[in-house]
């Protein structure tokens, strides 16, 4: 089983934060400020290689194509 590892920005205070979510129900609270309003952001994820290696896909602006380079299919 894989747990998704969410990054999040605080509404409240700005820190940027990753969290393990377990659930679609686990309250989300910022380790900075203890505030409960944070917003989910686009994340780089990486995946295992048969060979063992690792590649990440990144979703910065860096190319063309828009918020990940048209990599995510949104476009």
């Amino acid at each position: 089983m894989h747990m998704p590892i969410y990054e999040y920005i605080c509404d409240e205070c700005q820190t940027h934060f990753e969290k393990i979510v377990f659930n679609k129900t686990q309250e989300i609270a910022c380790p900075q400020c203890a505030g409960k309003k944070n917003s989910i952001q686009l994340s780089v994820f990486s995946s295992a290689n048969a060979d063992g290696s690792s590649s990440s896909q990144s979703t910065s602006n860096g190319g063309s194509g828009g918020c990940c380079g048209g990599g995510c299919g949104c476009h």
